[in-house]
């Protein structure tokens, strides 16, 4: 019993030293297939996410050396405390991460941290609900370009931010005990702001941050989209399929979607592009997984904000628990939509 304790332990501890092995091992077997899928990553990352994502990376950098956060502090604390239960400053990354998207919500809660500006809890509490999907990428990638439909893209978006918001009202009961209200710092404490006389190295260290996580990101498109075609070519993905065959059964969901979704669940885009190419009379159920997997945002998003959060010193949990609850907060309001409204009522 207790050598059985011990190869159990052994085996928790090697767990991703032997995962890293057989990436890099799989790279080698895979390495026509992986080089392309490289290059597809790279170019997704060049073409679609630094123009869009990279001027407000900077843009919310250069935000944060003025008043404008002390400002929405005071005309919205009335709103977002009761609601949400966090100071007025979190609708300033609540705004910015539904404008811009992923990672932003997370980048400016933990500067928040870092500033002082709020409590570890309340960054817990707005790390929950304030990182989603934008309009740019829900609106005009999936619902325009993947579902050729500009209804099915506001669909997805409305329900998505309802979603978010139903999740940060759930959370504003998080450790809602006083003992965990401690602030981390003296508000905006050490923290310049922005003038004629340094506006030169405002500029540039906002510009140097905005591309070191910009460089972050694409990282990461480019890893899984090399992970996807390892487990695409090894047959995994298809292994993994069938275990959540008897689950779909139940949903009366074809077993074509599964790929798909697991393919989502690891990396948001490729997923979505996955489930919105499957043929099937009802459009309904692309749109439904598609908005769950909006919610969830993958595990390669995950990974994005657990790079990010970690120097603040943030735990991940209640990112975790807040983005399956909005993607299953998602599925209901499309579901509801799709049957009640008639311009969303898109099955042929």
């Amino acid at each position: 019993m207790y050598k059985f304790k011990i190869l159990i332990f052994n085996v928790k501890k090697s767990f991703v030293p032997i995962c890293i092995c057989l990436f890099t091992i799989f790279l080698l077997i895979f390495s026509n297939a992986n080089l392309s899928s490289a290059k597809t990553g790279l170019a997704l990352w060049a073409n679609l996410v630094v123009p869009s994502l990279l001027p407000f990376f900077i843009a919310t950098e250069l935000l944060g050396y003025t008043n404008i956060i002390s400002i929405l502090g005071k005309f919205l604390n009335r709103l977002m405390k009761p609601l949400f239960n966090v100071p007025g400053e979190g609708a300033f990354p609540f705004i910015m991460g539904i404008i811009s998207g992923y990672p932003m919500g997370a980048k400016i809660v933990s500067n928040f941290k870092e500033q002082g500006i709020c409590t570890n809890v309340e960054a817990e509490r707005l790390l929950a609900f304030t990182n989603n999907s934008g309009p740019l990428f829900i609106i005009g990638t999936v619902g325009i370009g993947l579902f050729k439909d500009t209804n099915t893209g506001f669909l997805l978006f409305i329900t998505h931010i309802l979603a978010c918001l139903t999740v940060g009202f759930i959370f504003r009961f998080w450790k809602s005990s006083k003992r965990y209200e401690t602030k981390s710092g003296s508000p905006l404490s050490s923290h310049t702001t922005v003038s004629i006389s340094n506006l030169g190295e405002v500029l540039a260290n906002s510009i140097m941050s905005a591309i070191n996580t910009i460089f972050l990101i694409g990282g990461f498109i480019v890893l899984f989209s090399v992970i996807i075609s390892i487990l695409e070519n090894s047959g995994i993905l298809d292994g993994l399929a069938h275990l959540i065959y008897p689950i779909l059964n139940v949903f009366n969901i074809p077993v074509s979607f599964a790929d798909g979704i697991f393919t989502g669940l690891l990396e948001l885009t490729n997923g979505v592009c996955s489930i919105a190419n499957i043929a099937n009379k009802s459009i309904s159920t692309n749109i439904i997984i598609c908005a769950f997997l909006l919610g969830f945002g993958g595990i390669s998003i995950m990974l994005q904000i657990l790079s990010i959060t970690s120097k603040a010193k943030i735990s991940i949990k209640p990112y975790i628990i807040g983005k399956l609850l909005q993607g299953l907060f998602a599925v209901i309001y499309t579901y509801i939509f799709i049957y009640t409204i008639p311009v969303f009522n898109l099955n042929l």
